[in-house]
């Protein structure tokens, strides 16, 4: 009776713990052959420090309460890189592992997390451990996997940060187009390192293209001064104007902040790309018509605000966290649950698996294909690709004093069973 781990790694999303449920439930119905379902507390790092909490001392109408609960407070994440210079830290893992009796590793997780499961899985085929290692997919970037939509349809948590933009930018449309006379642009900035699919879903607010809408794509490799072109454009034409601007667009020297993986941590970096617009739009040239520019970062918002999640978002992040806990019931090791979309007119998915090392870092972008000519908008083909993904009418939710009740665990640590440790990043 080897107990089962699960961790979660990287960012949040809306809806994370839905796949955490969904792995915990499955595995708590395994009564013949496994025994604790634990969880680290804060990911690797948790491992590292030894800090496991046992799910089958939770009430279980807490753990059905994870699927509403949005982004990662309910068990906690990191983001801790593993690799040349830490093998201590490999060292530290396995001892964990042995003294705790871990059989099945479960991780919750994007492109780093893969990356980290995959060399865990590595680790304990080399030192003679038996563990079952499956990775659960988890970005809002949804830039996991490849172009063409072969490893990974797309990822949990984008459906939900898709949602998000559509509403947020229905309502910025209102507010640009009663304000536009004395506030004439209104420019917003959506998370995605490389990757534009969620600045892309701006336009899922406006599949028609009524609205003076201008989308700034981390592909498209727009400069300041083709921005202020477009802008302009713009404002001769319609008075107003909405910008969207990945957080990566190339403003200049931004102060970067770096995280444990070396990626640039732009809410904690000392410009904003959004920022850096404005201050271009509003100083630097000359605006077509009378007003200014203002700008909005949601920040980390988009990967933690309930109201937006999608229905549909919900449902996959469950079952493919419910998947990956099968495939490790049928021993299936070293591999990531994966989601697909199946061919045809009407949207569904299937359940499937790829191997760790083809997904771990992949980086995916959005499709020279889907973006539209002059590289200020997208196709119609990513709006029939990610219009499902936002789902319909969401199902009533538990509430108290009118806002949503959340999961609440008591996350009771077990004894521990190692010597303390301190890891080797936090030294």
């Amino acid at each position: 009776m080897k107990n089962a781990l699960i961790c979660l790694g990287g960012g949040p999303s809306p809806v994370i713990n839905a796949s955490l449920q969904g792995v915990a439930e499955r595995c708590l119905g395994y009564d013949s052959h496994v025994g604790g379902v634990l969880c680290a507390l804060h990911g690797i790092e948790g491992v590292l420090l030894e800090e496991l909490v046992d799910l089958r001392a939770e009430d279980p109408k807490e753990i059905a309460r994870l699927k509403n609960t949005p982004a990662s407070g309910a068990i906690g994440t990191c983001r801790y890189k593993l690799g040349e210079g830490r093998e201590e830290d490999f060292d530290r893992i396995i001892d964990v592992f042995r003294a705790h009796d871990i059989g099945w590793f479960f991780y919750i997780g994007g492109n780093d997390s893969m990356d980290t499961a995959d060399k865990v899985n590595r680790l304990a085929a080399e030192r003679g451990l038996e563990l079952t290692v499956v990775g659960v997919p988890k970005t809002i970037d949804n830039d996991l996997g490849d172009e063409a939509c072969t490893i990974i349809d797309h990822t949990p948590g984008y459906g939900s940060a898709a949602r998000y933009w559509a509403n947020l930018i229905r309502d910025a449309n209102e507010e640009n187009r009663g304000i536009c006379v004395s506030e004439c642009i209104s420019v917003y900035q959506a998370m995605g390192r490389d990757a534009g699919f969620l600045t892309a879903a701006s336009r899922l607010a406006d599949p028609q293209r009524e609205m003076p809408l201008q989308l700034y794509l981390a592909e498209s490799h727009l400069s300041l001064a083709e921005l202020g072109e477009n802008v302009n454009r713009q404002l001769a034409r319609d008075g107003r104007c909405i910008v969207v601007v990945g957080e990566g667009f190339d403003v200049g020297d931004i102060g970067a902040a770096v995280d444990g993986f070396g990626h640039i941590e732009y809410g904690a970096s000392r410009l904003s790309a959004a920022q850096g617009v404005v201050n271009y739009l509003n100083h630097d040239i000359r605006l077509a018509v009378r007003g200014y520019a203002n700008c909005q970062v949601p920040g980390v918002l988009q990967r933690c605000t309930s109201v937006n999640r999608s229905p549909v978002d919900v449902r996959e992040a469950y079952e493919v966290g419910a998947h990956a806990a099968e495939m490790a019931a049928a021993g299936k090791s070293g591999l990531m649950a994966t989601i697909l979309r199946r061919p045809g007119k009407d949207y569904g998915v299937y359940y499937s698996e790829v191997p760790l090392r083809v997904v771990a870092n992949s980086a995916r972008h959005l499709p020279p294909e889907w973006i539209a000519p002059g590289g200020i908008d997208v196709t119609d083909d990513f709006v029939r690709y990610a219009a499902p993904l936002i789902g319909g009418e969401n199902e009533p939710v538990e509430t108290e004093n009118g806002l949503t009740r959340f999961a609440r665990l008591e996350r009771r640590r077990l004894a521990k069973k190692c010597p303390d440790y301190v890891p080797v990043g936090m030294r």
